[in-house]
């Protein structure tokens, strides 16, 4: 088996990691090796609270090295992280020979309402600074393999994009 890293990109609370969920327990059903490297799990594990932007790249090129010794092991790596500079995308693209972006294409306004931690209200309100979205900003890949719109499509219809990208590329045979 071949492993590929999938880079799920976009706002806090556009769905990625949900997507990224679905699509790993459905290739873990079919027997398939994945891992998913989420941001909040990844961050909460290794005690990084940097938000700068250097923070940030710092830690999305650890990320990205981690993605490739997986992936070079054969495994199909799902991370799942806002990645907001695409000089962090590029250099995830760059080091992992094979690599698919996911871009996460969600409405400000829709990632509002669906913050559950209240991050939002908190940087809308000043108490958080150099927020994505809100203070600090999102820049759109230029050339995703797969766009996902939350706002338009269902769960099942963003992981068959997914999956189905997985699949045209050759780096899963069976349908999950």
């Amino acid at each position: 088996m071949v492993g590929v890293t999938v880079w799920f990109t976009g706002l806090p609370c556009s769905g990625k990691t949900t997507i990224a969920r679905e699509v790993k327990r459905r290739l873990e059903e079919k027997g398939i090796d994945v891992e998913l490297l989420d941001g909040d799990t990844v961050r909460d594990y290794i005690r990084n609270k940097d938000f700068s932007k250097e923070g940030r790249n710092k830690h999305l090129r650890y990320i990205a090295l981690m993605a490739k010794l997986l992936s070079k092991r054969g495994v199909i790596v799902l991370c799942s992280f806002v990645s907001p500079y695409r000089e962090n995308r590029d250099f995830a693209r760059e080091i992992n020979e094979n690599f698919i972006e996911v871009y996460v294409k969600t409405p400000l306004e829709i990632c509002i309402q669906r913050d559950v931690k209240g991050m939002y209200k908190k940087a809308l309100a000043g108490e958080i600074k150099g927020f994505t979205g809100i203070d600090d900003p999102y820049e759109e890949p230029e050339n995703p393999e797969v766009i996902v719109e939350t706002d338009k499509e269902s769960l099942e219809e963003c992981v068959n994009k997914v999956l189905n990208k997985l699949r045209e590329r050759g780096y899963i045979k069976v349908e999950a």
